[in-house]
């Protein structure tokens, strides 16, 4: 097995992060994956493999092992991943699809921020 590329993160970090959040961060990676897939492909087959770690230590965190719908949809996230860029895409992904879905996590997550900095201007 490879040893993790977010270190940091799979030393529990990342099990701090909101699901917003986390999945906020996995959508960085698969954008970065995205943008490269012509261009170099190197570099979107490395953005795609840091976008499974992220999925993964996601799947691996305690706080959603509690709903089985959850777990669901985040495993099926994955599958959709790795349908589109190492599959057949037989779930007809697209670019704008993924990122979109990706997308409304980051804002969700930067709402969620927001928010706390309003109740609590000084933390």
């Amino acid at each position: 097995m490879k040893s993790p590329m977010h270190k940091d993160l799979a030393a529990g970090r990342w099990w701090e992060l909101s699901l917003y959040e986390q999945l906020g961060n996995v959508g960085s990676e698969v954008g970065r994956a995205l943008r490269w897939r012509t261009r170099n492909p190197q570099i979107s087959q490395g953005a795609f493999e840091r976008a499974l770690e992220l999925m993964d230590l996601t799947l691996d965190d305690p706080r959603h092992r509690r709903s089985v719908a959850r777990l669901r949809e985040l495993a099926r996230t994955r599958e959709v991943l790795v349908d589109f860029f190492a599959g057949s895409n037989e779930y007809q992904s697209t670019d704008v699809s993924l990122q979109r879905y990706f997308d409304a996590f980051a804002v969700a997550a930067a709402l969620s921020r927001d928010r706390a900095l309003l109740k609590n201007p000084s933390g």
